[in-house]
């Protein structure tokens, strides 16, 4: 697997000259301390906690956040316990983010939204908020009040084919937080919905890839036509290190998709690593001076896109994560913490030791 860098090592990798493909520009970043980075982050999630446990999508309490904290406003507050899990920070409040989380479930198992642009009633709405908050309670050492699993079930029986193609992997991930493997009637229907293109991707784009590739990883399968995948993820990398392919709606979380793609996929071919550098060091032009990230540079710092490009610059080894790993730490979040495969093997039982 890719090696995390100490801080040292990481700033020293940054004066490094990055070649150039393409006609874009590349764009590199000054050297950057990893530590300040960290620092920088914490103040910023500091900034946007709310009395109640919960937290804002940015600092301003009249920013409505973009992708994942204006769908929902139970991310921002999921976001914030994964990135402080992460790097093992105490949250400012945890008792009081637990409560919140819990008191945003409803008796039939589903957590609800109160703002954001999805409706919670709707099945998008209700698999999104019930895995986002689970995964979050995990990571908090909590169990729900109710069960959560019948939502899924509801889903699943309903027209499950109209929702979103990147919401696949949400199935395994919601089981294996709530301590259960997804069941195998439910597994069947998912995976018919993976269909690949010739060159592996699903729907052409690398955000219905790349749930693919976690529910693969999730359900301790191999990802078929992993080396297509690898090849066209490679060859879809922009000059300056992102994946920003489309308009930026489309592609918000591009970048962090292909990173954890290739991490996986092809983790210890040399062309992936340096592919993942070069993420790494675009991730960084993202950074704003309030201290959080933007999802491409200029955006707003946001709850959501902290997670994203953290994440990437965790899997570039930019910023190292906690040794030893904090408990499930292939659950927190979308995998910028998932172990990389060292053969083609079965991962056996991913569920970890339950509640």
């Amino acid at each position: 697997m890719l090696p995390f860098r100490s801080p040292a090592l990481a700033v020293a990798w940054f004066v490094l000259t990055l070649p150039a493909i393409g006609a874009d520009p590349l764009v590199l970043p000054p050297p950057h301390d990893p530590v300040q980075i960290l620092d920088d982050l914490r103040a910023f999630f500091r900034k946007s906690a709310n009395p109640d446990g919960s937290f804002r999508p940015g600092i301003d309490p009249d920013y409505e956040g973009m992708s994942d904290s204006a769908y929902s406003d139970l991310a921002p507050t999921a976001y914030a316990v994964i990135l402080h899990k992460t790097f093992g920070w105490p949250l400012p409040d945890e008792e009081k983010t637990r409560e919140f989380l819990l008191c945003r479930q409803a008796p039939d198992g589903a957590f609800f939204n109160v703002r954001g642009t999805v409706d919670p009633r709707s099945a998008a709405g209700r698999a999104y908020n019930t895995t986002m908050a689970l995964m979050a309670l995990r990571a908090l050492g909590t169990k729900p009040k109710y069960d959560p699993l019948p939502v899924f079930d509801v889903v699943l029986g309903a027209d499950y084919k109209t929702l979103p193609p990147y919401m696949t992997s949400f199935f395994p991930l919601a089981h294996l937080a709530a301590g259960k493997e997804i069941p195998a009637a439910a597994d069947e229907k998912v995976r018919a919905l993976l269909v690949q293109d010739d060159d592996g991707y699903v729907h052409g784009h690398i955000a219905a890839t790349f749930h693919a590739v976690h529910y693969y990883r999730l359900t301790g399968r191999t990802t078929p036509k992993a080396d297509a995948i690898v090849k066209r993820t490679l060859k879809d990398q922009k000059a300056d290190g992102s994946w920003l392919l489309n308009p930026p709606a489309r592609d918000r979380h591009a970048t962090f998709d292909a990173v954890f793609t290739l991490r996986q996929l092809g983790g210890d071919r040399a062309d992936a690593r340096k592919a993942i550098e070069r993420a790494g060091a675009w991730a960084l032009t993202c950074r704003n001076p309030d201290g959080g990230f933007g999802h491409f540079p200029g955006s707003p710092s946001d709850a959501d896109a902290c997670y994203f490009q953290a994440g990437t610059l965790v899997m570039s080894g930019v910023l190292a994560s906690p040794d030893p790993l904090p408990p499930d730490a292939h659950l927190l979040g979308w995998g910028h913490l998932f172990e990389v495969p060292r053969a083609e093997r079965s991962l056996g039982n991913r569920s970890g030791a339950g509640w």
